[in-house]
């Protein structure tokens, strides 16, 4: 089975907590049904992404980096890649290397949130599949590359350096717990 072909699986059977939520499930498989390559960055329309917020249940924190190019304070994902299978891969891959922690775990049930946002051209719009991973105990963080910061966050600080996307996954990935 493709990525392609896995992303529209998992986004037909993606339980969608509301309108909202639907409306961007059904704009991402009609994305994937108009663009064979919509999962590549390569795609001028715009490509699905995968992403994972890291939790830390157990002291009520997230670890969030401080994205270079945006400068803002996210979750870690990215574009996809070549050899990533499935989606739910691909977000634990980027998780992994821009958290620098060994171990992470996905939650059980597939994707928190789907978010749609735009970017400069030559590609248009990130089409975000997220996902929550939960920290092994002791977890040590390692900062990479691609950012110019990592940070724990209590949950209750998150709405004071991120903004409303970045809350509301905290929110679904809470209530996913």
């Amino acid at each position: 089975m493709s990525l392609h072909d896995n992303a529209v699986l998992v986004l037909k059977n993606c339980p969608t907590s509301d309108q909202d939520q639907e409306e961007l499930r059904q704009l991402y498989l009609d994305h994937l049904a108009a663009h064979p390559d919509g999962m590549w960055k390569a795609c001028g329309s715009g490509h699905l992404t995968a992403s994972a917020l890291v939790i830390d249940p157990e002291r009520g924190r997230v670890l969030l980096t401080l994205h270079k190019k945006l400068g803002m304070w996210l979750q870690m994902g990215g574009h996809c890649e070549p050899g990533d299978r499935t989606l739910d891969r691909a977000a634990l891959r980027e998780a992994t290397e821009e958290s620098g922690i060994t171990g992470l775990t996905l939650l059980p049930g597939g994707p928190v949130k789907l978010d749609r946002h735009p970017i400069p051209a030559p590609c248009h719009w990130h089409l975000d599949v997220q996902y929550a991973a939960q920290a092994p105990p002791g977890a040590v963080e390692g900062i990479s590359e691609e950012s110019l910061d990592l940070r724990w966050f209590a949950y209750d600080e998150v709405a004071g350096v991120a903004d409303e996307s970045v809350v509301r996954l905290l929110e679904r990935t809470r209530a996913a717990l």
